[in-house]
């Protein structure tokens, strides 16, 4: 057997194979290219005598996308014309009749979200894949509850937040406060402004006739804006907190505001409320409608359509004069 030795020469001087029935989508060679930049050039180019592709056209691809000036290269000058065109389709379906040992494929994955790994979809597996494997995996093989999962007992005494309480739950933190204040999103935030804001602020609607099924169950009004409040209120209202979340914001992020849809017509003229002190305004990029259908609560309880309103943060280079 002759052993194999790897050179390095310029990506222009290799050729092609005008043969080779496998493609390669600009999305696959942008994702070769994303792990070669992650782990490096580990996989030679196998070429014949004359600098033919014989196996690797899509790390030839990528590496010129990323402007590689070299790239390491096997040659095999031993070989036939017949050879080469068989190991050609060879190295391209034996590698698809190779499975997966889904268990084994979810207990790495799940590894590298532990260790938080920067960019997991550089394994080739898309996010929305990745979660359908862990989620199959947890089905099949259910944890056994551990002492988080015990159910205190239960206490007499009525326990509520008070605001200004702050828990700090491992990398997430959660503050009962005002959306109203800009120091409260301080605290919560120490300083790191959002990639994303979701919130649902009350729809200035009582809850009375509207939240509370078919009478079995009755829920709390909320502590403003649950009707109360005049139109130029609750335009205050939500002119105040959304200045606050988009001070608080990336230039750029994105606000998603979910409010009842008969709001949806002077919600643009919220987010663009003047905040004289603040150099920034919002951007209505998208609305979405969304049903609810409750089969236990008539069309006329409950609104059928509440819009979700997607809003980007941009900032100006220089104050308002």
């Amino acid at each position: 057997m002759t052993k194999l030795e790897i050179r390095y020469v310029s990506p222009d001087e290799l050729r092609p194979y005008a043969g080779n029935a496998r493609t390669h989508s600009k999305k696959q060679v942008g994702q070769i290219a994303d792990s070669i930049e992650r782990f490096g050039f580990a996989n030679p180019i196998i070429v014949s005598g004359d600098h033919e592709v014989i196996a690797g056209h899509g790390r030839l691809a990528a590496a010129k996308l990323l402007g590689h000036p070299s790239v390491p290269i096997v040659v095999l000058a031993d070989m036939t014309e017949a050879d080469r065109r068989a190991y050609v389709i060879a190295d391209n379906k034996l590698a698809e009749l190779a499975g997966w040992d889904r268990d084994t494929l979810a207990i790495e994955l799940q590894f590298l979200q532990d260790v938080q790994f920067e960019d997991i979809e550089v394994t080739g597996f898309s996010l929305g894949e990745i979660d359908m494997i862990l989620d199959e995996a947890s089905e099949k093989s259910p944890q056994e509850p551990g002492p988080e999962d015990e159910i205190p007992t239960k206490n007499t005494q009525s326990t509520v937040s008070r605001p200004g309480d702050l828990w700090v739950l491992g990398s997430h933190r959660l503050l009962c406060g005002d959306a109203r204040l800009l120091s409260d999103y301080q605290r919560l935030l120490e300083g790191e402004p959002a990639d994303v804001v979701l919130t649902d602020p009350p729809f200035n609607v009582c809850i009375d006739g509207h939240v509370s099924g078919l009478g079995k169950v009755k829920h709390k009004e909320f502590a403003m804006a649950s009707g109360e409040m005049s139109e130029r209120e609750f335009t205050d209202f939500l002119s105040c907190f959304l200045s606050c979340a988009k001070t608080c914001s990336k230039d750029g992020a994105i606000l998603f505001v979910f409010m009842d849809w008969r709001q949806s017509t002077s919600f643009a003229s919220y987010s663009r409320a003047a905040v004289p002190f603040i150099p920034t305004r919002l951007s209505l990029a998208n609305t979405a409608a969304t049903g609810q259908i409750f089969g236990n609560m008539p069309g006329s309880i409950r609104s059928a359509m509440e819009g979700l309103t997607n809003s980007q943060c941009i900032r100006r280079l220089s104050r308002s004069r």
